[in-house]
């Protein structure tokens, strides 16, 4: 029994070539994206300076006339004012910083149930920091004094601005901490869209030599006995019989 053509195909199996990448193991994002943000908290602590916070406070009192509620109003008023180019510019020569550096320095917060206007300044010397905090919250002062007549609300300072004792950026030990935790999400992130990687093998049939036909005889070809030995053979039988 011959095997037919397509048996007799051998089969040629091509494999793509291995690079240094194909040949990384595939959970190589996490380790990686642990090293590079272990490496970018590491570097985020070591070289940014520290940064200081200090706050002072201010209060909106009404006069004798005036409905208490309003009081409320315009401490959120006032707490807008705070980081305004009037009042940076009034607060500016105290603070001893630019107008356009010191909006940057500062911010301000109200609450929706006190009349209170906290003023933060921020710096990378602690001193500064404080002194900011104290020249806004006086401009913002002065400047509700000058309407306190008409508004019947004027502004009072509650608490003082002290040079804070430690920085408020994070330490190396915690921003290494967080870098590293970053990092490994970010390689679980990367490792769980990425596409899965499988051998991709191509294989290719190549026809191979077929089997030469050889013709037969036909059936016209083939003698036919003759009426001779066909009496023979008769003959035999009868004979045997």
């Amino acid at each position: 029994m011959t095997e037919s053509p397509e048996q007799q195909r051998p089969v040629v199996q091509r494999r793509r070539p291995r690079t240094a990448l194909t040949r990384l193991p595939q959970w190589w994002p996490l380790p990686i994206g642990v090293l590079l943000g272990t490496a970018a908290g590491l570097s985020h602590g070591l070289l940014s300076s520290p940064q200081y916070e200090a706050t002072s406070y201010a209060m909106a009192v009404a006069e004798e006339e005036t409905n208490p509620a309003a009081a409320l109003g315009f401490a959120q008023s006032y707490g807008r004012l705070v980081t305004s180019d009037a009042t940076l510019s009034y607060a500016q020569g105290a603070a001893g910083e630019p107008m356009r550096e010191l909006r940057t320095q500062v911010r301000s917060e109200t609450s929706p149930d006190s009349p209170m206007i906290a003023v933060t300044g921020t710096s990378d010397r602690a001193g500064k920091a404080a002194d900011i905090a104290n020249a806004v919250i006086e401009a913002v002062i002065v400047s509700s004094g000058h309407v306190s007549k008409d508004t019947g609300v004027k502004l009072i300072k509650f608490t003082h601005a002290m040079k804070p004792d430690q920085p408020v950026s994070p330490s190396v030990p915690l921003g290494t901490a967080v870098g590293t935790a970053a990092g490994g999400l970010l390689g679980g992130l990367v490792l769980l869209v990425r596409p899965r990687r499988t051998d991709r093998n191509a294989s290719a049939q190549v026809p191979g030599p077929t089997a030469a036909e050889v013709p037969g005889p036909t059936q016209a070809e083939v003698p036919a006995p003759s009426t001779a030995e066909d009496g023979a053979t008769a003959d035999g039988r009868e004979l045997v019989r």
